[in-house]
């Protein structure tokens, strides 16, 4: 992985993350410059002057494309829009939850998001749908050529992504050319869900997968026999879960298999591992809606997959970085040797030849995307 900070897991990881979501290495270099220093005291210390210097280059970037777009040249201004909201992305997620100024990064982000696709005449529609007695917030990205309905993916996040850093990871638009839709959701413990409406995540993901499904069939763009979930990181819970308890869920993948995240919460007490944000007891406290450390661990016995992965009948994919500093690889084989009734399961864990050997492939994204936009083309042609 890409490490402008050795030493420094947390920080490298949030600039690999910007670069996938499309940030140019220029702008990016030009910040971290200003965060050398700061970086050297660790990942949580000085998060705060990562937060200024990328805020000042993100607001850099959108004045350009503000320029662009008053002069006509709205493609130039969408571009420029985009590497903006992935920047403010990448320095609102380092955050604690305390400071106030990552609440008007996130709003920021979310105006800019909308100039992106307006002035680039995105193929991206944002949406919301009822859970319960809320709503959840979602960006629909359609199928490429088709006039009748198609296969639709359900795009879940982890403990930390949000949809638009999932969009501008370009999941759902590899998918849109191989005439797979998709929908990309925050739910509950992510981005808008947690953020604006309060909602806190849930071991069940089934319940707000299940208003998803229940969304998308009333789409005429979507076949609702071909209905699928895909989750990265937590997310690599949340899918198969909820493809274990519901049943319209045609096929499932996990991108990095978390079978027992109540297990990896223990060893990371006792220092096993990296995590994947700063101050990382009070992140997972207020995703999880917990009132303390005790109240949190007893919660996450219940995020495993033991007793429940065998429920998945549909085809089923789990993949995992070789170099995993995160979650061992130990936890995919696991998801994969007991999802013995799926009709097709498969395990591609990723090594240094092809790339995609750290967390969600953050060192290289492109072999574990194309790997897993295939499989889904691939099983949705066998008539699911």
């Amino acid at each position: 992985m890409f490490e402008p900070f050795p030493g420094n897991y947390i920080w490298s990881l949030s600039v690999n993350i910007a670069l996938s979501m499309g940030g140019e290495i220029g702008e990016i270099d030009i910040a971290n410059r200003k965060v050398v220093e700061a970086a050297k005291a660790g990942g949580d210390s000085g998060t705060q002057e990562f937060f200024r210097a990328w805020c000042e280059m993100a607001e850099n970037v959108a004045t350009l494309a503000a320029e662009d777009e008053a002069m006509g040249r709205n493609l130039s201004a969408s571009k420029k829009y985009r590497r903006a909201v992935a920047y403010y992305i990448a320095c609102e997620r380092m955050q604690d939850r305390d400071y106030e100024p990552r609440k008007v990064a996130y709003q920021r982000m979310l105006e800019l998001r909308d100039k992106m696709i307006l002035t680039g005449k995105l193929n991206c529609e944002v949406v919301t749908f009822p859970y319960e007695s809320n709503t959840l917030s979602g960006l629909f990205i359609q199928a490429e050529g088709g006039t009748g309905s198609a296969p639709c993916m359900i795009h879940c996040n982890g403990l930390d992504s949000i949809k638009e850093m999932l969009y501008l990871c370009e999941t759902a638009q590899e998918l849109s050319k191989r005439g797979i839709s998709s929908l990309l959701i925050d739910q509950p413990g992510v981005g808008e869900a947690l953020r604006l409406e309060g909602l806190h995540a849930i071991h069940n993901s089934e319940k707000w997968a299940s208003a998803a499904v229940d969304y998308l069939e009333a789409r005429p763009e979507v076949d609702a026999n071909k209905i699928g979930i895909v989750g990265i990181s937590l997310g690599g819970y949340y899918a198969p879960r909820a493809a274990a308890f519901e049943p319209r869920l045609a096929l499932c993948v996990s991108w990095g298999g978390n079978h027992d995240w109540g297990e990896i919460q223990r060893r990371r007490l006792r220092k096993e591992g990296d995590h994947p944000v700063p101050h990382y007891w009070n992140h997972v406290l207020w995703v999880w809606g917990q009132p303390d450390l005790e109240a949190f661990l007893e919660y996450t016995n219940g995020v495993c997959l033991d007793g429940v992965i065998e429920k998945i009948q549909s085809p089923y994919l789990v993949t995992h970085g070789s170099g995993d500093r995160q979650i061992p690889v130990e936890f995919a084989h696991k998801s994969y040797d007991q999802a013995v009734n799926s009709v097709h399961r498969e395990i591609r864990v990723f090594t240094e030849r092809e790339g995609g050997v750290e967390h969600v492939a953050a060192d290289n994204m492109e072999p574990t995307r194309s790997f897993i936009c295939d499989w889904i083309s691939e099983q949705f042609a066998r008539n699911i």
